[in-house]
């Protein structure tokens, strides 16, 4: 099917279908997407897939699949980083504190879209008790360690774009909280508090590995997760765009690696929107419609030296991101502007 010409108010819904049944198709009865088929499954990129069953109109599934993150839930709020057939894999001992975090921006965005309150009712312990487990493990200097082991312990460091991630998934904890009427100052003062750390203390990020600014997600997380004023956002994309972006292809991963990636370049659409760049947003998600497979999948990414896909992988949160970008691009569904800027009242 031929790709669509984007527009503000159009959303293609039937040039998306076969994406939308390749996550159905893929999502287990339990409620777990995993990464493809015989494939595992990680929190956030579960959240992502279910994102984009929401946005497809497919509300069953992506209650189910929020039903899934509540019944896996570890008595102490988080998840732990990998599972496979809804069980532990027990060669990934550690919850990652951003992954843990993401499901209150995936409540929060299904909220925003079917106006649910008995879903978000439901749901507010799970993201409650997910954001208090984040939260024990931030510096009084603002950043949050990445990752604890199974005993508890912080594994010592923090990074700019899972901090990043965690800021956006705090400020849609605070506006469930907000529309639920329950009171969290604990939760904005810690948001204010990484907020500081992000924009004005690097020293305390990649403080015990080598650093992680070659990736294009520390680029542009920042922006995606309001962190950044719109002028501020517009001077951090020129500033490194040329060194991550490839014309007429894509994001790359990583700035050396001659590599794009799908997922990456539908955030960066994103980041894109809420730098008011609507125009090289659709520019830039235009280019990606070579990397859509037959069966409505989508391909990781692209390695452009060699000429070919890698890996020959078709996950389930890249045809999330796809839904997100496509979403924000036409405005199709009351969730559409979650990650355009900031929307704490």
């Amino acid at each position: 099917m031929n790709a669509p010409v984007f527009s503000t108010d159009v959303y293609p819904a039937q040039w998306l279908r076969p994406t939308v049944d390749f996550l159905l198709r893929t999502q287990r009865a339990s409620g777990e997407i995993p990464w493809f088929e015989g494939g595992h499954t990680d929190p956030w990129d579960h959240v992502e897939a279910a994102m984009g069953l929401s946005i497809a109109g497919e509300t069953a599934a992506a209650i189910r699949a929020y039903e899934w993150l509540s019944t896996m839930q570890l008595k102490d709020g988080s998840w732990w980083a990998c599972y496979r057939d809804g069980k532990p894999d027990q060669t990934v001992e550690r919850r990652e504190t951003n992954y843990v975090a993401y499901v209150a921006t995936g409540v929060w965005h299904h909220f925003l879209i079917t106006g649910n309150r008995v879903f978000l009712e439901r749901l507010f312990p799970t993201v409650s008790a997910a954001l208090d487990f984040v939260l024990r493990y931030q510096s009084q200097e603002g950043e949050i360690d990445w990752a604890v082991d199974p005993s508890g312990r912080p594994l010592g460091d923090a990074l700019v774009t899972g901090c990043s991630s965690i800021y956006k998934s705090l400020e849609c904890g605070i506006l469930i909280a907000d529309e639920l009427g329950i009171a969290q100052p604990g939760w904005q003062l810690a948001r204010d508090q990484l907020r500081r750390a992000l924009r004005d203390r690097p020293q305390r990020f990649d403080r015990t590995w080598e650093s992680k600014a070659r990736y294009a997600m520390d680029w542009f997380y920042p922006i995606l997760a309001g962190v950044m004023s719109v002028e501020e956002a517009g001077s951090q994309l020129d500033r490194r765009w040329q060194e991550f972006v490839e014309p007429g292809l894509g994001c790359r991963c990583e700035n050396h690696q001659p590599w794009v990636t799908v997922a990456e370049s539908c955030e960066l659409t994103l980041a894109l929107l809420a730098a008011g760049r609507h125009e090289q947003a659709v520019e830039l998600f235009g280019w990606l419609m070579q990397w859509r497979d037959t069966d409505g999948a989508w391909w990781t990414g692209y390695q452009f030296a060699e000429r070919v896909l890698w890996p020959l992988e078709k996950p389930t949160w890249t045809a999330g991101a796809v839904l997100l970008a496509v979403d924000a691009l036409t405005r199709h569904t009351g969730g559409s502007d979650l990650f355009g800027g900031v929307t704490l009242r």
